[in-house]
């Protein structure tokens, strides 16, 4: 007989099985099936492959490098999970609660994301080819202009600046309200300032009237912090925002 344990992430025991032959695989199916509370569980590396863990409340569970390829997750709760590494390739996320989970370097190709819920989802670095997306999959639109010239906002030193996003700027948004791009006019910075540093470079400055440019901005829109020049469509939000 093999006795296995599902802690959580502190340490504390969530659900334990055992039977001949036991897997976590098995112990985790069991604790689904018996209704556990398996939120934070530690199941960083398990092989979960072709579980059916659909409905499952996995938040905050720890899954980062664990396989789950061909996995039914469908409206699992995953808010907040560390995803890391993880290989979800085939898997079926439809529904999927994903909002704020760690999905950096994560294996998502021909992943089914129909109606899933990414938004604040980290994807840096994710395999996303061959991804299956619907219209209500929600946090992969991109949420500035793709074309054209408009107005942003940022925040410097505390200061809310306004900015002008020309037609030839590159840009892109990840998951989140934040966007980047590649050039802005600075319009008006706010006090009557005439001229601001950046908040992560003291040499990059926002002077109003002139055009500032990143060259080596970063198109890989999923990596939302990497270069580029980070704003907001609505003023409210950058005021809002805590870099």
């Amino acid at each position: 007989m093999i006795k296995i344990q599902i802690k959580s992430i502190y340490g504390s025991i969530l659900f334990e099985y055992e039977k001949e032959k036991n897997t976590i695989k098995d112990t985790l199916l069991k604790a689904i099936e018996s209704g556990a509370n398996l939120s934070y569980a530690k199941l960083s590396g398990a092989d979960l492959r072709g579980a059916d863990l659909s409905y499952a409340n996995l938040s905050g569970a720890n899954l980062s490098d664990a396989k789950l390829s061909g996995a039914d997750l469908s409206d699992a709760n995953l808010r907040g999970a560390d995803l890391r590494g993880a290989d979800l390739s085939d898997a079926n996320l439809r529904g999927a609660y994903l909002r704020g989970a760690d999905l950096s370097g994560a294996n998502l190709s021909d992943a089914n994301l129909r109606g899933a819920d990414l938004r604040g989802a980290d994807l840096s670095g994710a395999n996303l080819s061959g991804v299956i997306l619907s219209e209500s999959t929600f946090g992969i639109t991109i949420n500035c202009p793709e074309e054209g010239s408009f107005i942003a906002f940022k925040k410097c030193q505390g200061k809310i600046v306004k900015l002008l996003i020309p037609e030839d700027a590159k840009r892109s948004s990840a998951t989140t309200y934040k966007c980047r791009a590649s050039k802005a006019k600075c319009l008006e910075i706010e006090d009557g300032l005439t001229e601001i540093s950046s908040n992560h470079d003291a040499s990059f400055i926002y002077r109003v009237g002139e055009t500032v440019e990143v060259p080596d901005f970063d198109e890989n829109r999923w990596n939302e912090c990497s270069t580029g020049i980070h704003f907001f469509i609505n003023r409210e939000m950058a005021k809002q925002y805590n870099s």
